[in-house]
């Protein structure tokens, strides 16, 4: 569906649309398209044609990487206002990895063809684009730092933090992801097994640290998780929106 018919107000709370004014907004969507994907559904698999750059507009996606062995890795989650499929950036002709949607979701997308003028364009773009791409170049420097040095529990507490600090909803329970998201996919992001992932949780569950369900994990004590995570190692783990949450 042809992205200028989105009413302005949907675009102007992302941090990439809001300086620019209505007559901007609409040159920058005049090839715009939107997509509205079901859980499950992919935006592009890796190793297709990067044809076309994406932002996510509402909802949740997940960046899956098949390894050469066969093994998938959980590489990161897509919030809204985030860029993804910038391939174009990065000199690839494909995609590195698959999108999906964890829930529904409503991202907008551009032919490759239009990147170059987009930055050129809209100073928010190409500033959002050179921060994803930094991020990004950190975050991969950050896991194989953790995979090399840190046991399995730092670990998975880092990431359910980094989990709660980027999409943290307050409930009487605790911090819940505001996301479905399971035990295997834990696992693939912290490069450990299910039964390892499944036998921690368990563990702190019974000392009350998290809640855990189906597709549902809620953390109950984040200074405690905060202090899992920077056992036995220098670096500091944050989780300042969830701690923000809770004392809401």
């Amino acid at each position: 569906m042809p992205a200028k018919t989105l009413h302005h107000s949907l675009l102007k709370p992302l941090d990439l649309f809001r300086s620019l004014s209505d007559a901007e907004l609409d040159q920058a969507l005049e090839h715009a398209q939107t997509h509205r994907l079901l859980p499950g559904d992919h935006a592009f698999k890796q190793g297709e044609s990067a044809s076309r750059f994406f932002v996510l507009l509402h909802g949740h996606l997940k960046v899956v990487q098949n390894t050469p062995d066969g093994e998938q890795i959980i590489v990161r989650y897509v919030n809204p206002g985030d860029i993804f499929g910038i391939a174009k950036a990065m000199r690839r002709p494909d995609y590195p990895a698959s999108v999906y949607a964890v829930k529904e979701s409503i991202a907008l997308s551009w032919p490759s063809s239009e990147w170059e003028r987009l930055l050129g364009s809209n100073p928010a773009f190409a500033a959002n684009t050179l921060q994803t791409v930094g991020q990004r170049l950190q975050d991969a420097h950050t896991r194989i730092q953790e995979l090399s040095t840190e046991e399995v529990e730092q670990r998975i507490a880092r990431a359910l933090l980094r989990l709660i600090d980027q999409s943290g909803s307050k409930t009487p329970e605790g911090v819940v992801i505001d996301f479905p998201i399971t035990r295997q996919d834990i696992a693939e992001m912290t490069g450990t097994t299910l039964h390892t992932v499944s036998r921690l949780l368990s563990n702190w569950k019974d000392r009350g640290l998290v809640q855990s369900q189906r597709k549902r994990i809620v953390v109950c004590s984040v200074d405690e998780l905060i202090r899992l995570a920077e056992k036995s190692s220098g670096a500091p783990a944050t989780a300042g929106a969830a701690k923000e949450n809770l004392k809401a």
